[in-house]
C-alpha cells in the first residue's frame, strides 16, 4: 500500500515519482522499466522511493489511478458550463481528446493494464463508466436523453472515443503536437461526426404527430 506524504515536499516527490513512472512505463514498457530507471529520472534517491512505494507494481498501479482522475477531471470541467447534455457531450469528448494528445502515455499504459494489472485496468474504465452513467441518468430525468439504460450507453460512448481519439489523436500525430509544441485538438469534421452519432442515438424520441381534426359527418 503507498505512502501519503506528510509534508508538501513529500508530495512534490510522491509526484515526481508519479511523473517520471508515467514516461518510463510508457516509454519502455512495463517489463522493461525499472525502479532505478524510474529514480533516476525523477532524480530522487532509489531509498526515497520506498518511503512511497513497495515496488514497481504498485507505483504502476498508482500511475493508471492518477491518469484516470485526471482525465476525468478534464472532462467533468469541460462539461460543467454547457448549457444542455448534448453541449457537455461535444466538451467533455473534445477535453478527452485533449488529454489524449497532451499524455498519450494515457493509452500506451492502460493497454498495459491488461496484461499487468487487470484489476487497474478495470477500475479504470468503471470509474469512468460510473460518472458518466449517472450525468446520463440525470439527463434522463431532465428529458434531455430518450429512455435508454444508462450503464450500456456509457460503455458504448466510453468505446467509441477511446477509438477515435486513438485514430485522430495518436496514430495521427504520435501524441505530439505541431511544430509549436501546442497540442493537436480533435479536427473539427471528426468530432462534428461524432456529435451526430451520438446525437441521433440519444436524443429523445419525437412525439407522434397530432391527429388531423375530426370532421363532422353529417347525415341528411
Amino acid at each position: 500500500m503507498s505512502a501519503q506524504p506528510r509534508t508538501a515536499r513529500g508530495t512534490r516527490t510522491r509526484a515526481r515519482l508519479l511523473a517520471a513512472a508515467e514516461d518510463v512505463f510508457a516509454s519502455a514498457g512495463y517489463h522493461d522499466a525499472s525502479i532505478v530507471r524510474i529514480t533516476e529520472q525523477a532524480g530522487i534517491g532509489l531509498g526515497t522511493f520506498y518511503l512511497y512505494f513497495g515496488g514497481k507494481q504498485e507505483i504502476f498501479d498508482e500511475v493508471v489511478d492518477d491518469l484516470n482522475a485526471r482525465v476525468r477531471r478534464a472532462m467533468t470541467e469541460a462539461a460543467r458550463t454547457a448549457e444542455d447534455r448534448f453541449d457537455a457531450e461535444r466538451e467533455g469528448f473534445r477535453a478527452f481528446f485533449r488529454f489524449t494528445a497532451q499524455h498519450p502515455a494515457l493509452y500506451r499504459i492502460i493497454r498495459q493494464a491488461e496484461f499487468v494489472s487487470p484489476g487497474a485496468q478495470r477500475r479504470h474504465y468503471e470509474r469512468i463508466v460510473r460518472s458518466y452513467a449517472h450525468g446520463l441518468a440525470a439527463a434522463q430525468d431532465a428529458g434531455e436523453v430518450r429512455a435508454l439504460d444508462p450503464e450500456i450507453a456509457a460503455w458504448a460512448l466510453m468505446g467509441m472515443g477511446e477509438l477515435i481519439g486513438m485514430r485522430y489523436i495518436l496514430w495521427e500525430a504520435g501524441g505530439v503536437g505541431e511544430a509549436d509544441g501546442a497540442p493537436r485538438d480533435i479536427p473539427d469534421h471528426v468530432l462534428d461526426e461524432l456529435m451526430a452519432l451520438i446525437q441521433r442515438g440519444l436524443a429523445p424520441d419525437a412525439p407522434p404527430p397530432a391527429a388531423p381534426p375530426r370532421e363532422d359527418v353529417r347525415h341528411d
